[in-house]
C-alpha cells in the first residue's frame, strides 16, 4: 500500500495519463484503487464498474468492488459481485475467502464452510481460510476441528493490518483480539479514513516480540466466558511491555455472565438473576425452575432456551454445544400490556448512551428478531427512550444503571435491562461485546440513527483523546 499522504498526488498523475489513454484498463483500475484508498467510496464504486464494463472478467476490479460493497453494508450486492468473479476465476483464493466471509456474516454456515474448504483445496496454507473455517466450526460445535484450523490460521498470521484510506497521517490503534471471536465490534466507529487498525491475536502472538507501533491500545477481547485464554495472554503481554490499554483485560475478565451477576448483586433497585455454571454431569443439582439455559460464549439468542423442569433440561442439554451450561433464573420482564422489553445503554468513558429499546411478545427479546419493534407504538416508545432516556425510565432507574456501570469499571461496555412494575431495574446482561448499529437508509427512525451515530462518535472521540494523551 502506498503511503497515505502520497495517494492524492498519485491519483492526479494517473488522471493526467488517462487524458492521453482514456481507454487504458490498467490505468482505469489504478484510478479506481486510488479513489478506494482515499475513501471516496461512490467514485471508487463507479470507477470499478467502468473497468468491469470494459473487461467483464477483470479479477482485481470485481474483487475490490465486492469488498467495497461489503464494507459499505451492501452485503447482497457484494455476494453477487464475488460470485461473478468466481464464475471467471473459480480457483482464486482471495475471492473464495471473501465470498466465504460474506456467507459467514449472513449465518450461512454450511455454504461458508464449503467455500473455505474450496479455498484450502487450492492453497492448503491460506491462513485467512483457516481462520474463517475455525469460526464456522466453532459455531457448528465441532470444537476439535475448529482448534486445528485456529492453530493453522492464527499461528501463521497473528497480526493483521487493515487498509488505511485517509489522506493524512493516521492514528494507529493496536486492537488486542481473540482468535475465538468474542471481540468488540468497533469497525464502524473507528473509520478507516482516520485510524490505522492493527489487530493482534493474543492467543498466538509471541510475547517476546515487540508490540507493533501504535498510538493507542484498545483491548478488543470482549467475551469473558469464551475468551479467558485470550484475556490471560493479553494481560501478560501488556504487563511484559509495560503498556496500558482501554478496557483492561483484567477488568473484562470479570464480565462473564455468572461473574457479572455476582459482581452487581447488592445494588439497591437492581434485580440480578441467579446464574450458575454447571457441567453436563451436574444437571441433577439444578433445583430452580423455570430456568433459561445457554452455553457460555453465545449471544443474540443463539442456543438460548427455556426449560420448565429438570426432565426438560436433560432433554435439551445434548442439543447444546460445549462442556458447560449456564442456568439462569428467569426474571419476569413482561409488562402490564403483555409485552417483554429490553433496553440497552452503551457506557463510553463513563457516560451513558441509549441505543435501542426492543419490544416483543416472546420472552427471548433480541432487537433484530423481536416481533414488535416495527409497531408504530413501539417505534414511538423507542424514540422517546433514545431522545430522553431519563424521562423514559425515570431518575431512579438512571441512578441504578449508573451505579452498575461504575461497578463494572470498563471504558466501553453495554448493559441490557428491563423495568418491573415497581420501577426496579431487571438486569439481563452487561459486557463489552455490544455495539450501536446505525440503521441502513430507510430502515429505522431518525432518533435511532442519531442515537447510534452519537454513541459511535463518543467511542471514536475517546480513542482519539487517548491516542493524543
Amino acid at each position: 500500500m502506498l503511503p497515505p499522504f502520497g495517494n492524492a498526488n498519485y491519483l492526479r498523475e494517473i488522471e493526467e495519463r488517462l487524458l492521453e489513454a482514456p481507454e487504458d484498463v490498467n490505468l482505469l483500475y489504478q484510478r479506481a484503487g486510488m479513489l478506494d484508498l482515499l475513501g471516496r467510496n461512490d467514485e471508487a464504486r463507479d470507477a470499478y464498474i467502468a473497468v468491469i464494463k470494459r473487461e467483464p472478467a477483470h479479477l482485481g476490479a470485481l474483487g475490490s468492488l465486492g469488498t467495497l460493497l461489503f464494507n459499505a453494508g451492501y452485503r447482497s450486492a457484494a455476494r453477487l459481485t464475488y460470485g461473478e468473479a468466481l464464475k471467471h476465476h473459480p480457483r482464486d483464493v482471495t475471492t473464495l475467502i471473501n465470498f466465504a466471509n460474506a456467507l459467514f456474516e449472513n449465518d450461512e454456515l454450511a455454504a461458508a464452510r464449503s467455500v473455505y474448504e474450496s479455498a484450502l483445496e487450492v492453497d492448503a496454507g491460506a491462513a485467512p481460510a483457516h481462520q474463517g473455517l475455525s469460526h464456522v466450526l466453532d459455531r457448528l460445535g465441532e470444537n476439535e476441528a475448529a482448534e486445528r484450523h485456529r492453530q493453522a490460521g492464527f499461528a501463521a498470521m497473528p497480526v493483521s493490518v487493515e487498509a488505511y484510506r485517509g489522506s493524512g497521517l493516521p492514528v494507529s490503534v493496536l486492537i488486542l483480539s481473540s482468535a475465538r471471536k468474542g471481540n468488540v465490534p468497533i469497525d464502524v466507529p473507528l473509520d478507516d479514513a482516520t485510524f490505522l487498525k492493527i489487530k493482534l491475536f493474543t492467543d498466538y502472538y509471541d510475547p517476546q516480540l515487540p508490540l507493533p507501533p501504535h498510538d493507542v491500545i484498545f483491548n478488543g477481547i470482549g467475551d469473558a466466558d469464551l475468551c479467558k485464554p485470550s484475556l490471560d495472554a493479553a494481560e501478560a503481554l501488556l504487563r511484559r511491555h509495560g503498556a496500558a490499554a482501554l478496557n483492561p483485560p483484567e477488568c473484562v475478565r470479570e464480565t462473564g455472565r455468572a461473574a457479572m451477576a455476582a459482581k452487581l448483586r447488592g445494588i439497591a433497585g437492581l434485580i440480578v438473576p441467579r446464574i450458575v455454571e454447571i457441567g453436563r454431569g451436574e444437571i441433577d443439582t439444578v433445583d430452580t425452575f423455570p430456568a433459561l439455559v445457554r452455553p457460555p460464549g453465545y449471544h443474540t439468542g443463539e442456543f438460548f432456551e427455556r426449560v420448565s423442569d429438570r426432565a426438560e433440561l436433560k432433554r435439551l442439554a445434548p442439543t447444546l454445544p460445549g462442556e458447560k451450561l449456564l442456568v439462569i433464573e428467569q426474571l419476569d420482564a413482561r409488562a402490564a400490556d403483555g409485552f417483554h422489553r429490553k433496553y440497552r445503554f452503551l457506557a463510553i468513558g463513563g457516560r451513558l448512551y441509549p441505543v435501542h429499546l426492543a419490544r416483543s411478545s416472546h420472552w427471548k427479546v433480541h432487537y433484530f428478531s423481536a416481533d414488535r419493534v416495527r409497531d408504530p407504538e413501539a417505534i414511538a416508545e423507542e424514540d422517546a427512550f433514545l431522545t430522553d432516556p431519563r424521562a423514559a425510565i425515570g431518575e431512579r432507574a438512571m441512578a441504578v444503571i449508573g451505579a452498575a456501570i461504575e461497578r463494572i469499571g470498563l471504558d466501553y461496555c453495554g448493559i441490557d435491562f428491563a423495568l418491573d412494575a415497581a420501577g426496579n431495574v431487571l438486569f439481563f446482561e452487561g459486557n463489552a461485546t455490544m455495539r450501536a448499529v446505525v440503521p441502513v437508509a430507510g430502515d429505522g427512525s431518525q432518533a435511532k440513527r442519531a442515537a447510534a451515530v452519537t454513541a459511535n462518535r463518543a467511542f471514536r472521540d475517546m480513542v482519539l483523546r487517548t491516542g493524543a494523551a
